[in-house]
């Protein structure tokens, strides 16, 4: 039996952690990738989900699978590039906090060049978080900040266990919230921004991936094949119930905003997303903010 069955790393939202690390992994491959990430593929190959996840580029083909690894190599490269520049410029401006929401299967600690003095604090499911640190272990990947683990459920009283691991509320923090917000209903995502803004001090920055309208994606028949080929129920696991835009509830906030879409982003790294990730990911937008 495979050992981390348990943890539940391979079905619902564990599952959907190693799909994403699977494209980071293919785009890590590809000859014009836009992102290093080592750890990735062994993440995968470690928890051997169910249904075979490609960790390498394959050859084109008319097929579904060929449709689901272009998509996710192509945005995947793009968004976690983007957001590993937002870390960087952080540290550049002097911040030397750093929180990353629903941290998933994310090696930024171990692969990206922290500032010195930096502290990142990794919020996710305990199952989760002992997955990763046990694989990374066995590897003997070391984080090249200090990292600090918060082993609670965004459901639960998370501010209060950030604030137990050591985060200073009157110092800027670097906040990122990647592929997290369809997960949560709206008014769990109104309580997060909210929690966010609290403890922000000036000169704080959030970025935000905001799918824009992910009921629509859930309606188009290429997702669908996508999400059965992986083996999980995302209709199941996404919200679609009307929300403000993260956007415009941090500016209400005060807080000074940019929206940056991912086709363009994409364009501007040269490279062209397919047609899938198009109508599926192109209308997506990352969404940053300062304090």
């Amino acid at each position: 039996m495979n050992r981390y069955e348990q943890w539940d790393i391979v079905s619902s939202v564990g599952l959907t952690a190693l799909v994403v690390a699977a494209g980071r992994s293919v785009d890590t491959h590809r000859a014009d990738g836009l992102i290093s990430d080592p750890y990735a593929e062994r993440f995968v190959a470690a928890a051997a989900p169910p249904h075979p996840l490609p960790t390498r580029p394959t050859p084109p083909r008319d097929d579904s699978d060929d449709e689901l690894w272009q998509m996710m190599s192509g945005y995947m490269g793009v968004r976690t590039r983007f957001f590993d520049e937002f870390f960087a410029a952080a540290g550049r401006d002097g911040v030397r906090q750093a929180v990353i929401l629903a941290a998933g299967l994310d090696a930024r600690a171990q692969r990206l060049a922290w500032a010195e003095g930096t502290t990142l604090w990794e919020i996710d499911q305990p199952a989760v978080l002992a997955f990763k640190d046990d694989v990374l272990a066995e590897d003997g990947a070391a984080a090249r900040c200090d990292r600090r683990t918060v082993a609670v459920d965004l459901r639960d009283d998370w501010p209060a266990a950030l604030d137990r691991a050591g985060l200073d509320p009157t110092a800027p923090t670097a906040w990122l919230a990647e592929g997290l917000l369809p997960y949560l209903p709206a008014e769990a995502q109104e309580a997060l921004l909210a929690a966010v803004h609290e403890r922000s001090a000036a000169g704080s920055r959030i970025a935000v991936e905001d799918f824009t309208d992910i009921g629509r994606q859930l309606e188009d028949p290429a997702f669908r094949r996508v999400a059965a080929g992986i083996g999980v129920d995302m209709p199941a696991l996404l919200h679609t119930d009307d929300r403000p835009d993260p956007g415009d509830r941090l500016a209400a906030l005060g807080w000074t905003v940019r929206r940056d879409v991912a086709v363009d982003v994409a364009a501007g790294w040269g490279r062209e997303l397919d047609p899938l990730t198009r109508r599926l990911n192109g209308r997506s937008a990352f969404v940053t903010a300062t304090r």
